[in-house]
């Protein structure tokens, strides 16, 4: 997902590590459950999609794309809702690394006053 193309980095070029411990001390039960889920569901579904007993990330290139692609246009929701949770915590930690920013003109975020949360 969101690879890198002309100049602009990539999600592999992101700091997950780092983004996902962020995520995990600071966002919702309910919302890391459902992150954490979908992205077993990602994982675990390639004998459901392209008919092949492994795990998402031991498909080829090409079966993992038709894999992702099967997923996207499942008849079933909760399918279609977990690539969709997986697709918009990589857009997160995307938009929010600072090269990226940097590389679409903008400037990074400063650090969160963590203003919303509540003692």
């Amino acid at each position: 997902m969101l690879p890198r193309v002309d100049g602009l980095p990539g999600a592999q070029d992101c700091d997950l590590q780092g983004f996902l411990r962020q995520l995990k001390q600071e966002a919702p039960l309910i919302f890391r459950v459902g992150f954490y889920l979908s992205a077993w569901v990602l994982v675990l579904t390639p004998i459901l999609t392209v008919f092949r007993p492994l795990p998402a990330f031991l498909l080829s290139k090409s079966k993992l794309d038709a894999h992702v692609m099967n997923l996207s246009q499942s008849r079933f929701y909760g399918l279609r809702q977990s690539l969709l949770m997986v697709k918009t915590v990589a857009g997160m930690c995307w938009g929010a690394d600072p090269n990226v920013r940097k590389a679409l003109g903008l400037e990074p975020y400063g650090k969160d006053p963590g203003s919303w949360r509540t003692d």
